[in-house]
């Protein structure tokens, strides 16, 4: 299939969207697993950029960032928020976040981190997430965890926050 000029033009003009996915795992006393990038400040889940000139999905590169960064391959379990995050010197970001699942005490003994990327890795506490981790993160992560504990649908968000 060729590509017409007029419509090589319009995809050209078209904005760009950054799309990121994470995994949100927790242990037995609902702690959640978050990891302490080097290349900037504060925390973060594993996680990062979907690889869309590669074909992979959102959650592909949810598990691929996961294996990559921690050296866990689990299957992920449902989407539980997607949250459009306006950019400040970039573009806007989708974000996707997946339910990672409960990690045994063997898989937590078993996290290798990636360290090129990586400084270290902790298991948080709901009441500390928010002094932890960048704002519309730190919403998007309770937020996923409310909709988690209440069994309620896919949370959509903006800027961490919900929308109707």
């Amino acid at each position: 299939m060729t590509t017409t000029p007029d419509f090589a033009a319009y995809i050209a003009g078209l904005p760009r969207v950054l799309a990121g996915a994470a995994a949100l795992f927790r242990d037995a006393e609902g702690r959640v697993l978050l990891v302490e990038p080097n290349y900037r400040e504060g925390w973060a889940l594993p996680g990062g950029t979907i690889e869309s000139d590669t074909g992979e999905t959102p959650r592909q590169g949810a598990r691929r960032e996961t294996l990559e960064e921690i050296g866990l391959d689990r299957p992920l379990g449902r989407l539980l928020a997607v949250d459009w995050v306006h950019g400040v010197g970039r573009p806007p970001l989708v974000a996707y976040l997946y339910d990672g699942g409960v990690l045994t005490d063997t898989e937590l003994k078993a996290i290798r981190l990636q360290e090129e990327e990586l400084l270290s890795w902790r298991m948080v506490a709901r009441d500390e997430l928010p002094a932890r981790l960048p704002e519309a993160l730190g919403r998007r992560v309770l937020t996923a965890l409310d909709v988690l504990a209440d069994g309620s649908s896919t949370a959509e968000l903006e800027n961490g926050h919900r929308v109707a």
